[in-house]
C-alpha cells in the first residue's frame, strides 16, 4: 500500500441509524460526507479498508480546469473555490496552491487541438490561454526544450497534495459532526417497498434513508449485486516521486509523453502520459458495446494486458447474500505494482528535457485503479430505479481536482438543495 498516507482513526461504536450513509472514504466521498455534515445533516462515512487508501492518495494531485472534458469545467471552477475556502475553514492542511498548469506543444496538430479547446471552453469560463516561448520560460523558471513550440497556460489552476488532502477533509467532517469508519465494509442494502432502509455491514446494521455509493473502482461490481447496471472498467496508471530537487521547474507539466509537477516538499510527482494498462477482464466483455466508441477515440492511452488482475477478477462472485462475506472483504484494497520500465522511461525523457533531473532520487514509485466509464465523465446522480440510492462515481482519473465540487452537488441532490452546477451533465440514465 502507498505508505505515506496521513492516517485518520476510524469511530468505535456504530450508529443504528442515520440519515445518510456514504460507501467509499475516497476523495469525493469524504468530500460528499463534509458537504452533508456542513448542513447539519446526520451523515456516516464508511470504507472498506481506510481513508484515501486507493486512488485518492494514488493520483498526481492536478486540481485543473484545463483539458478538461467541456462537460467538467463549471464543476471544476466552483472546485477550485472549494479548495481556496478550505485553506481558511480547514484545521489541516490539504496542500493546495494555484501553482498553475502548463502543457506543452511540440507539433502543429498539438497547437490546433489546444486552440479548439480553448475556444470551446472559453465561453465556460476557462481562463487558459496559448503562450509562447518567453512565457514558458517565466513560468517555468528554466529555458523550454527547443521543440516546445508554444504552450497552453492556466495560471490560476492548481495542485493539492494527495497523501494529505483526503485525511484534512475527512477530519473537517468529522469537525461538523460526521461519523467516520474504516474496515467496514457495505455488504448489501436493506430495503421496503422498493426503497432504501438500511445499509447492512460486516460490523451490523444501520437504518437510514440515503445511500451514497462513491466507491471508486469498486461501484460497479456493488451496483451489480443490487441488479444496477453500471458500466465502468479500472485502468492502472504508474506514478513515482523523487526527493527533494532544486533548480527543476516550477508548477506543473503536460506533454505529450510524460506529465510532472513540483511538490510541496519539494520534489516531483512524475508518471508517463498514455502509457495506462487495461486489465482484460470479464467487464471488458461485460460492457464491450458501452466502451466501443472510447476505444476507436482514445485507444492510444490503453494497454490491453493479461496479468493478476485478469485472474482475480475472473474468481471474483458478481453476487451474493446478505448475509456473506463479499468480495470486499476478501480483498480490502487494490494495491497493484508500478510499471517501472514506463516510469524509468519517463525520467530519461524529463532529463532530455531538463538535465537537473539526471540527479534526481526517486523516492517512490506506487500505481493506482482509475474507474473509467465509457464517455469519460463521472455519474453524479440518483438512482431511478431504487429510490433512497445515489451514484457519485465513475471519475475517470479527473476525481481528485473536482472531488469538492462533486461533493458539494452530491450533497445538493440528496438534499434537494439548489445545484451547484448543472446536474444533467453527469445523470445516470445516459448510461440505460
Amino acid at each position: 500500500m502507498y505508505p505515506h498516507i496521513k492516517h485518520v482513526e476510524s469511530d468505535h461504536t456504530l450508529p443504528a441509524s442515520a440519515d445518510v450513509v456514504v460507501i467509499g472514504g475516497g476523495i469525493v466521498g469524504t468530500c460528499t460526507a463534509y458537504f452533508l455534515a456542513e448542513r447539519g445533516v446526520d451523515v456516516v462515512l464508511l470504507d472498506k479498508s481506510g481513508i484515501a487508501h486507493e486512488q485518492s492518495s494514488r493520483n498526481w494531485g492536478w486540481c485543473r480546469t484545463m483539458g478538461r472534458d467541456l462537460a467538467e469545467i463549471p464543476l471544476a471552477i466552483e472546485s477550485l473555490k472549494l479548495w481556496d475556502a478550505w485553506s481558511r475553514k480547514l484545521e489541516h492542511d490539504t496542500g493546495f496552491m494555484r501553482s498553475g498548469i502548463l502543457y506543452a506543444c511540440e507539433t502543429k496538430a498539438e497547437i490546433t487541438e489546444r486552440a479548439e479547446w480553448l475556444r470551446q471552453a472559453g465561453p465556460l469560463g476557462a481562463t487558459a490561454r496559448l503562450i509562447d516561448r518567453n512565457e514558458m520560460t517565466r513560468y517555468l523558471g528554466n529555458t523550454p526544450p527547443v521543440s516546445w513550440r508554444k504552450g497552453l497556460l492556466a495560471e490560476t489552476d492548481g495542485r493539492a497534495e494527495p497523501d494529505i488532502a483526503t485525511a484534512a477533509i475527512a477530519e473537517g467532517a468529522r469537525a461538523r459532526g460526521a461519523k467516520l469508519f474504516s474496515r467496514c465494509s457495505v455488504r448489501a442494502l436493506g430495503t421496503q417497498s422498493g426503497m432504501v432502509t438500511s445499509v447492512l455491514t460486516e460490523r451490523g446494521e444501520i437504518r437510514c434513508q440515503h445511500v451514497v455509493v462513491a466507491a471508486g473502482a469498486w461501484s460497479s461490481l456493488f451496483c451489480r449485486n443490487l441488479g444496477i447496471r453500471f458500466p465502468q472498467l479500472k485502468v492502472m496508471g504508474s506514478v513515482m516521486r523523487t526527493a527533494p530537487l532544486d533548480g527543476g521547474p516550477k508548477g506543473a507539466v503536460a506533454t505529450s509523453k510524460v506529465s510532472f509537477r513540483k511538490r510541496a516538499d519539494g520534489g516531483y510527482t512524475v508518471a508517463m502520459r498514455n502509457t495506462n494498462i487495461a486489465p482484460l477482464v470479464p467487464d471488458s466483455f461485460r460492457y464491450f458495446n458501452d466502451f466501443l466508441p472510447m476505444i476507436r477515440n482514445h485507444h492510444q492511452e490503453y494497454r490491453l494486458r493479461v496479468n493478476r488482475h485478469t485472474w482475480q477478477e475472473l474468481r471474483t462472485p458478481t453476487r451474493w447474500s446478505n448475509t456473506a462475506i463479499t468480495p470486499f472483504e476478501t480483498q480490502r484494497l487494490y494495491d497493484p505494482k508500478p510499471v517501472d520500465t514506463f516510469l524509468d522511461q519517463a525520467l530519461i525523457i524529463l532529463a532530455e528535457s531538463f538535465p537537473v533531473f539526471a540527479d534526481a532520487k526517486i523516492e517512490q514509485r506506487w500505481a493506482g485503479l482509475i474507474d473509467v466509464t465509457p464517455d469519460i465523465v463521472p455519474v453524479i446522480d440518483r438512482v431511478e430505479t431504487l429510490p433512497g440510492l445515489y451514484l457519485a462515481s465513475g471519475f475517470s482519473g479527473h476525481g481528485f481536482g473536482i472531488g469538492p465540487g462533486a461533493g458539494h452537488l452530491m450533497a445538493d441532490i440528496v438534499t434537494g438543495s439548489r445545484p451547484l452546477v448543472d446536474p444533467s451533465l453527469f445523470r445516470f440514465e445516459r448510461f440505460a
